[in-house]
């Protein structure tokens, strides 16, 4: 049976034990949730098609290597394709009892041991694209049946100089243009954002500041080198139309660009930090952007003062309102991790967000007021839309 809404807003929700779906229907209401999915793989993010109700869940571990699960029945049903190996199958190549009982079998997987997770997924214009750990891109055109990397990526002069992130070189985000099938966005922690409009045959790095030749203030956490922006990307997200206004959620800040990613300023200032991990930007106006900010990087990672606030600009960052009515207002130390807020394409808007804690807070009028419609899940580690109309 089907666990996704025929018509309205599910939720996808990836978790270390596996995926949810938390289902609201045309009122974005009474949610119902299903779950865990995906044989309890930890799970990174998911991915759907609104036209099929298709759902790709991307994920794996050290010990499961990495994989993609495909639904084709709206969640009632998953088939995984792996793509790397992990601990098990050297356990299970040396246990026959251990390989009976997981039902392994000694069939070499597409790419071997080179990477260890899935940790992003795009689908669009019938492409569906995943980001690895260790930092790669993969590409199906079959619907998550079969992969390839685009290997131009690796191929960047810049390749042999990223450096990891606290969670280790991860290609966490990819943006597809809606129009343009050809243009797409990545982020890299630590490497930056990238830029291909040749459907990821090559690829540009954009870090630049939109005041490249200038100097920052003194002491800015971002540290500019050679002018440019610091290169542990967080979160990244278009606005719709058809410029290429880009946001992004840094290690050291909120920043903006209105170019693609040609060049960044900094928009941070008006909230209470300049840590944070996601980013959500209005599905028609791309002047109102929401994010989450914490204390900092090595303060706790939990909202200042232990109050939480989402953050909304209604003018593209120049100016900032905490929006917390319905969201804990003390003894609040959650984490709101990368990939772990999204909106839908209602009117009003609506955003949700999940916690490290195993929350889920959903905003029905753009973060005028907050729900909490799911307690207790395992660590959230991306929330994403099906919004079928």
């Amino acid at each position: 049976m089907s666990a996704v809404s025929s018509e309205g807003v599910t939720l996808l929700v990836g978790t270390t034990k596996g995926a949810f779906l938390i289902a609201g229907g045309v009122g974005r209401s009474g949610w119902r949730l299903s779950g865990p999915l995906c044989g309890g793989w930890p799970i990174n993010q998911l991915a759907a098609d609104p036209s099929t109700g298709a759902l790709w869940a991307g994920g794996g571990s050290d010990w499961h290597g990495a994989g993609v699960w495909r639904s084709e029945d709206g969640g009632g049903s998953w088939e995984l394709c792996r793509l790397t190996r992990g601990q098990m199958d050297d356990w299970a190549e040396k246990d026959p009892d251990f390989a009976a009982m997981i039902g392994w079998n000694a069939e070499p997987l597409p790419f071997g041991a080179a990477f260890s997770q899935v940790w992003s997924l795009s689908q669009a214009h019938g492409v569906l694209r995943a980001g690895t750990k260790p930092a790669s891109l993969l590409e199906s055109r079959d619907g998550g049946r079969s992969w390839v990397r685009l290997d131009g990526l690796n191929r960047h002069p810049s390749a042999e100089s990223w450096m990891p992130g606290g969670a280790g070189l991860v290609l966490h985000t990819i943006v597809a243009d809606p129009d343009v099938p050809e243009k797409l966005w990545i982020g890299i922690s630590a490497a930056g954002v990238f830029a291909s409009e040749d459907g990821g045959e090559t690829w540009e790095r954009r870090n630049r500041l939109s005041n490249a030749g200038a100097t920052l203030e003194a002491g800015h956490p971002a540290g500019p080198r050679d002018g440019e922006v610091g290169h542990c990307v967080h979160n990244l997200a278009r606005a719709s139309g058809s410029g290429d206004l880009l946001y992004q959620q840094n290690h050291h800040g909120v920043w903006r660009s209105a170019d693609g990613g040609r060049s960044w300023e900094d928009v941070t200032a008006g909230l209470p930090s300049t840590f944070g991990f996601p980013i959500a930007v209005h599905p028609r106006d791309g002047e109102t952007v929401w994010t989450l900010p914490l204390n900092g990087d090595s303060a706790g990672r939990f909202p200042p003062d232990a109050a939480a606030a989402v953050w909304r600009t209604r003018d593209g960052g120049a100016s900032w309102t905490a929006q917390r009515k319905g969201l804990p207002q003390e003894n609040c130390f959650f984490t709101v991790l990368r990939q772990a807020m999204a909106a839908d394409r209602r009117d009003p808007a609506g955003i949700y967000f999940g916690t490290n804690s195993g929350s889920v807070f959903a905003s029905t009028d753009e973060g005028e007021s907050w729900d909490e419609i799911a307690r207790h899940l395992p660590t959230v580690l991306a929330v994403d839309v099906l919004d079928r109309h």
